[in-house]
């Protein structure tokens, strides 16, 4: 079962307020994210950490909120001694997590279950790169073993997120097509403003999750934020999905320390400007928020910005 099949009529009458960094909002709750499995880590060992963490941003106006589920997976589970069984109880609890924080909301808040690339199980900033040196038929394993396993437990739509690469984009567009084209958003990571982290242009991405019908949105995430407008802007012409836009605080990603440097959270005083956030919306942006770097905080400002007259 799939979730609701009118969950792109949001996006599409826009805008609406996407939450935060997971990471980076359990981390200034106390939580230790580090490690290869990252917030999967805290699912583990604290899931109700990580439902306080989707409440923080439910308070703080987003309108949908997306799974710790981003570097679950078998195989990064079984690389960190675990079992695959532990990983899809992983899966299946960033989904209840989740829920109990938007079930809690006095308002219709959405479930979006992240699906990360796979560079993100390897730990050394591979979904900034991609071209990982799979098949394709590997690949498409690879994610219809997790979506299998989201699927399952009837999430409003997949967040499929953080995609460097048009050879992963179309592995999964096969995926969703063989499980019925359940809604997706598919956002792209990318190194400029025209091209993603594995060198293809942001054009042909979009023809690559155009061609599916369960992409219900598509654009940009854990992307600095100075090419956002411009990878909007190309999106726009390339494609008539409604666009998602939730980059990281800018800097750099680290995977030895496994920390991001330079970025313009750095001394607490970052946030997204109004006239950054106009830019993006008129560059259609229907669906704004954050990715690694942002919190709460940045949420809160968002969605005070979209709540204004006019936005």
């Amino acid at each position: 079962m799939h979730g609701d099949a009118d969950v792109g009529r949001p996006l599409r009458r826009g805008p609406v307020a996407v939450d935060g960094g997971l990471s980076t909002q359990l981390t200034r709750m106390g939580q230790d994210v580090s490690g290869s499995l990252w917030t999967g880590r805290v699912l583990l060992h604290d899931p109700g950490a990580v439902t306080k963490a989707h409440a923080a941003f439910i308070a703080a106006g987003a309108d949908i909120v997306i799974t710790a589920s981003y570097q679950v997976s078998r195989a990064g589970f079984r690389s960190a001694g675990l079992t695959e069984a532990d990983a899809d109880s992983a899966l299946v609890a960033s989904v209840t997590a989740a829920r109990a924080a938007t079930g809690a909301s006095d308002r219709p808040v959405r479930l979006a279950a992240s699906v990360g690339p796979y560079g993100a199980i390897l730990h050394d900033g591979s979904e900034y790169r991609g071209n990982y040196g799979l098949t394709h038929r590997q690949l498409v394993d690879f994610h219809r073993a997790r979506i299998d396993v989201l699927l399952a437990q009837a999430p409003d739509l997949l967040a499929i997120e953080t995609i460097p690469d048009a050879r992963e984009a179309e592995a999964l567009m096969q995926v969703l097509d063989d499980a019925g084209g359940p809604p997706s958003w598919v956002t792209f990571s990318a190194v400029d403003g025209g091209h993603v982290c594995a060198g293809q242009s942001i054009e042909e991405c979009a023809a690559i999750v155009a061609g599916s019908s369960a992409v219900i949105a598509t654009g940009v995430n854990c992307t600095d934020p100075a090419f956002v407008a411009e990878l909007l802007g190309r999106l726009a012409a390339a494609t008539d999905l409604p666009l998602v836009a939730y980059p990281n605080a800018g800097g750099d990603w680290d995977p030895t320390s496994g920390e991001w440097h330079g970025d313009s959270l750095d001394d607490g005083t970052w946030e997204f400007s109004s006239a950054v956030l106009e830019e993006w919306r008129a560059a259609g942006a229907v669906a704004i928020g954050g990715c690694c770097g942002t919190d709460e905080r940045t949420i809160r400002q968002v969605s005070g910005w979209l709540a204004r007259p006019g936005s």
